[in-house]
């Protein structure tokens, strides 16, 4: 097989260069351009300083056509205004890292269907789409947290959520609560119960689960640290702890990057990886669900390739078993 040749727009962000980390390093890809106007002509070990030695590419201000896939490492709201203004050639399968495509209300644009992009739910799909909406990081991580209870018709009661994120999940555009000087030895709560990733989480449970129609209360923290997400969820559940733990590992074992662990878990175990881990305790008529990801791997730019890889026939893992910190 010959190598898949790749465009990135949107380069210079922090999708964008966990994005560029993972596939300098992939067996099976070319990088024909990065693309980001502001940055036009500059190496791309300028901006992601980490990467010097790894790579010579340059920044690039215009678009190739002759790539096999695109990747849009874009804002919200801006995969779509690109797609509005750049005629990208039908061939060529797109990945959008932004979240215009993920509803299925929003899932078109012009002669494009985008697919939702995770794998854990939606795997056979992604094999055979030509344009992959790629999930939201808290998305992903409570979804992999709720996918076996709706698989088996077990969710059946409210889901309680509180889910914190490193600050890498806000971008790289400076704001106020993004700042260094307001952020460290901080926490605090934001968009609570009405945050935009309940929406697809709420219709892949549907999909499982046709007749889920209870609340999910969703509390969102941000944290003190760069880069993670751990999610708690409890709810009422008449199953038995051996009896969910049976559910989740069944629901995972085709999944690579997925696993229960029957020990409790800390976000160490996933910075710097494309797993995701999940851990479950019974107290009483409560199940009780930790789930962890990183953020920007598996709950973005791990995940983008991991769909690339399904999309183009190879093991999804490829270019994707990377050592976690430890410590």
């Amino acid at each position: 097989m010959e190598a898949i040749r790749i465009g990135i727009v949107g380069g210079a962000g922090y999708t964008g260069g966990e994005l560029l980390r993972i596939l300098v390093n992939h067996p099976r890809v070319e990088i024909v351009f990065v693309h980001s106007k502001s940055n036009a002509g500059k190496p791309v070990s300028n901006v992601h300083t980490d990467l010097i030695g790894d790579t010579d590419i340059r920044f690039s201000d215009t678009i190739s056509q002759d790539i096999d896939v695109l990747f849009l490492c874009v804002g919200h709201g801006d995969a779509r205004k690109f797609l509005d203004v750049n005629s990208i050639a039908e061939r060529i399968k797109i990945i959008d890292l932004s979240q215009d495509f993920r509803l299925s209300h929003n899932s078109v644009h012009g002669n494009r269907n985008f697919v939702y992009g995770l794998p854990e739910l939606n795997k056979e799909n992604i094999k055979n789409a030509a344009n992959i909406a790629n999930p939201g990081c808290f998305a992903t991580c409570i979804q992999i947290g709720l996918l076996p209870l709706a698989a088996s018709g077990n969710l059946n009661a409210e889901v309680h959520i509180n889910a914190t994120t490193g600050s890498t999940g806000a971008g790289q555009s400076p704001g106020a609560t993004t700042h260094f000087s307001w952020r460290n030895n901080n926490l605090s709560i934001y968009k609570a119960f009405e945050h935009q990733h309940l929406n697809e989480i709420g219709e892949s449970l549907m999909h499982l689960q046709k007749d889920f129609n209870k609340e999910l209360s969703f509390i969102p923290q941000r944290g003190n640290f760069t880069r993670g997400i751990l999610a708690t969820m409890y709810l009422e559940s008449n199953l038995s702890l051996e009896d969910a733990q049976q559910i989740y590992t069944h629901y995972y074992a085709s999944h690579p990057f997925t696993h229960l662990s029957k020990e409790n878990i800390d976000l160490k175990q996933v910075v710097n990886t494309n797993k995701a881990l999940v851990y479950l305790e019974k107290h009483g008529s409560k199940l009780f669900i930790i789930s962890i990801i990183d953020n920007l791997l598996k709950g973005a730019s791990g995940q983008a390739v991991q769909n690339m890889n399904l999309m183009f026939g190879l093991d999804e893992a490829e270019g994707l078993r990377l050592k976690g910190m430890g410590f």
